[in-house]
């Protein structure tokens, strides 16, 4: 299987690298700055989570 995964990053990072420099540039920012994005919101989210579950709760 990581063979297989392996092979075809390969292939994109290939097809990447032989593309004209701005069409490089559109091409990573169509994938990376989302891929970014999500990853960023994802993190936030599991960050809330655990604070909510470590943080002391007030006492009435």
């Amino acid at each position: 299987m990581l063979d297989g995964l392996s092979d075809w990053w390969d292939g994109v990072e290939l097809w990447v690298v032989q593309l004209w420099f701005p069409l490089q540039f559109v091409v990573v920012m169509l994938v990376v700055v989302p891929a970014c994005l999500g990853v960023a919101w994802l993190v936030d989210r599991a960050v809330d989570r655990v604070a909510a579950r470590v943080r002391p709760t007030r006492g009435n």
